[in-house]
């Protein structure tokens, strides 16, 4: 899939080379023709183009300036040069241009081929190198917001992994944790005064809730924050080195210690407050080893924290505090962890285990004396695991349980444990449906990113290296795939989706041609007249007065 620009200023030369070159035979799908430097750019822009044939001498920007521009801005992009004979002295500026051929007029149609052909060559060395490199690329993402905060969750959901493991994950995530280390999680709430927000600002908020935390308690602390999976922000907070020393010998160190910690808190709620109009919701565990003691720590918070939420709404909970009489361990959450773990069950798909070890744990649980806390923590336990694997493959809790049940705010399954297993063994029966008939595919998603990065935002940026940029590809790789999937080119369907949005303003609103043309990111009105006519067979202007 080779897509060629020829570019020269005398029409009949890139006619004459368009039909009788045979392009199919050589592997070049699309042949696209430009008059001008100018308008090779704006093509450019639009197209995926791996190869460009220029001539030296046009008027306004000669070949050679053009080349060093594409150089620049499209580096994947082989450059040939167009010349006579008598313009040999240009042969030098070509090869420090780094011009993969120089081509003499008039042209032969064989050394033209081969030319080309050659570089078509040269073209598909460099992609089999990379396609492996940016499939990693991908997968790996490139943000380390993403890859702390999936590690955060893999250690919060109790996900078995070594010392080893975990350590080369904070080094190569820059994350300033040691093994061993004592350290205290923050589990942070939103509350009611957020609820008008929608999905997206709530996000935001989050996010900047945990920015405050790392701003607050930098200094004394070193902490880790990212979106929990039970609908919180979770803050990991470690003593800095330096303020053990100035404390550890002290006759009063957890005094100190818990006083710090709480003068933090005090001051990252009313941050919060003032800077987002907002209340939160805090609870701290206790002192634990990080990382083995992690999961412990975050499933007391959660049992202390969710059945309390409006109690405990706009203040700050220390576990430590807090005084539980009676046996309050229940055998059957231990099932839930015991390995193989329900997590580690879903994701290698033994989907009658999984269903084993569930019916396992309430058959456990109904013979024991159990409270509707203990049964809550059973159903998040489960539920974490259910989130956990849909989120994991794409999709959301609410598409494998069309009732809307969300076991964060509605209590209404905690009558008995029997409406819970029921549920439970409902939603994992439609996972393994969903998992098992439609694994998510890589190439159909990055297609979906494509589509909602262009419908958003059609504007002179949106180009495909714009868009290779905004997913984390390279632009070749990005048109290969999306023409592969779709059959139709990157550049053509943005300009498709521009002329359907030109059209739409020219038939429903007043914006004058020219603002339209802005708006669409097009510099060169005439350019853009050409488009539109190609597609709709008349000017903006005619179609406007129809």
């Amino acid at each position: 899939m080779i897509e060629i620009l020829l570019v020269d200023d005398e029409s009949y030369v890139t006619e004459s080379l368009a039909k009788t070159i045979p392009w199919q035979e050589i592997g070049v799908t699309s042949v696209y023709q430009a008059s001008s430097a100018q308008e090779a750019l704006q093509i450019l822009e639009e197209q995926s183009v791996d190869i460009m044939v220029t001539d030296i001498r046009m008027p306004e920007m000669d070949g050679l300036t053009l080349i060093a521009t594409v150089a620049e801005r499209w580096p994947h992009i082989r450059s040939m040069l167009l010349t006579g004979h008598s313009d040999f002295e240009y042969a030098k500026k070509a090869i420090q241009l780094q011009a993969f051929d120089y081509i003499l007029k008039p042209v032969n149609d064989d050394e033209f081929v081969q030319s080309v052909t050659n570089a078509i060559e040269s073209l598909k060395d460099e992609w089999s190198q990379s396609d492996k490199y940016n499939q990693l690329m991908y997968n790996r993402k490139s943000d380390f917001a993403v890859l702390r905060a999936n590690l955060m969750h893999d250690l919060l959901l109790g996900r078995k992994l070594s010392h080893k493991t975990v350590d080369d994950k904070l080094k190569q995530y820059e994350l300033p944790f040691k093994i061993g280390e004592a350290a205290v999680l923050i589990l942070v709430q939103l509350s009611d005064s957020f609820n008008g927000l929608d999905h997206h600002s709530i996000s935001l908020m989050e996010y900047a809730v945990g920015n405050i935390a790392e701003e607050v308690f930098a200094g004394e602390f070193h902490t880790w924050n990212c979106k929990a999976p039970h609908n919180c922000v979770a803050v990991l907070a470690a003593l800095d080195e330096d303020y053990i020393r100035r404390i550890e010998l002290s006759n009063d160190f957890e005094k100190r210690r818990r006083d710090s910690l709480e003068e933090r808190v005090r001051l990252f709620r009313n941050n919060v407050s003032n800077y987002l109009k907002g209340e939160i919701s805090v609870l701290l565990t206790e002192w634990f080893e990080f990382p083995d003691e992690i999961p412990a720590a975050y499933r007391a918070g959660l049992s202390a924290m969710l059945p309390n939420q409006a109690d405990a709404a706009g203040g700050i909970i220390f576990l430590e505090d807090r005084h539980v009489s009676g046996d309050t361990s229940v055998k059957s959450i231990d099932l839930l962890y015991k390995p193989p773990t329900l997590i580690h069950l879903l994701e290698s798909n033994q989907w009658d285990t999984a269903e084993h070890k569930i019916n396992e744990v309430f058959a456990d649980l109904e013979q024991r004396r159990y409270t509707r806390e203990h049964l809550y923590g059973v159903l998040l336990s489960i539920t974490n695991a259910f989130m956990y694997m849909s989120h994991k493959q794409g999709k959301y809790m609410a598409e494998l349980d069309p009732s809307g049940y969300n076991p964060l705010f509605d209590q209404s399954l905690l009558h008995s444990p029997g409406r819970v297993r029921e549920w439970s063994v409902a939603i994992l029966g439609k996972l393994e449906a969903e998992l098992s008939v439609s694994a998510l595919n890589t190439k159909s998603f990055i297609i979906r990113q494509v589509h909602e990065i262009v419908s958003t935002d059609l504007g002179q940026e949106t180009s495909v290296k714009m868009i290779a940029d905004r997913v984390f590809l390279h632009p070749v790789y990005l048109s290969k795939i999306y023409k592969a999937e779709t059959g139709e080119s990157l550049g053509d369907y943005i300009i498709r989706m521009r002329m359907e949005k030109a059209h739409y303003l020219l038939k429903n609103s007043n914006k004058k041609i020219y603002e339209i043309t802005s708006e669409l990111g097009y510099q060169n009105p005439q350019y853009f007249s050409k488009m539109f006519k190609k597609y709709y067979g008349v000017t903006p202007g005619e179609f406007r007065d129809q």
